[in-house]
């Protein structure tokens, strides 16, 4: 897993403006929000209506390309073997979560690399809690004493102006949100073919 501030040219100016395009994109997306309502209580997601924000706005293009600069060095690290082929952004949405949503269990198939950038985090907004992906072998293991970490989960405090990146098999979630305001990220895809 890798984690890191986002940088870049003008940080602070370039997350004002990725933060005005998504509160944009929740006014304008009717059918984000009619699917949100349904499959994402308590907030809103571009996830089943625009998903190559990449493609769409120059923000969103420069978002890809600060992004290239942690995306590359990771899977280099990880010694993936791309057989000469590019790794690249594939989908790139927007999810706005408000006091008591939250995220379901899952994982991104067909992607390579997946992660998220935190454009506004509020204060005590939950992070990204990931499955140790050992857990199914945990069968026979004791049980942890009074104040032990518990080992089949470890959870990412989401930060404004840091991402996340990690191999898109790892299961995760967001516990509920509980604190006031909106948290609000852009969740992205990576892929090598």
């Amino acid at each position: 897993m890798h984690v890191a501030r986002l940088g870049g040219v003008q940080p602070a100016e370039f997350n004002a403006r990725l933060l005005a395009e998504c509160r944009q994109l929740l006014r304008d997306d009717a059918a984000g929000r009619a699917w949100s309502r349904t499959n994402y209580p308590g907030g809103y997601t571009s996830y089943a209506s625009v998903t190559r924000l990449h493609r769409l706005s120059p923000t969103f293009a420069d978002l890809e390309r600060r992004l290239d600069d942690h995306v590359r060095p990771f899977a280099r690290a990880l010694r993936l073997d791309l057989r000469g082929h590019a790794l690249a952004m594939t989908d790139c949405w927007v999810n706005v979560m408000g006091p008591g949503g939250a995220h379901g269990l899952h994982l991104h198939p067909i992607s390579t690399l997946s992660g998220t950038y935190y454009v506004r985090v509020p204060r005590g907004a939950p992070g990204l809690k990931l499955e140790d992906p050992r857990l199914d072998r945990m069968m026979a293991a004791p049980p942890r004493r009074r104040g032990a970490r518990d080992g089949r989960w470890f959870e990412v405090a989401a930060r404004t102006g840091y991402l996340i990146v990690f191999e898109s098999w790892l299961r995760h979630e967001v516990p509920p949100q509980r604190a006031a305001g909106q948290r609000v990220s852009v969740s992205f895809n990576y892929s090598w073919f």
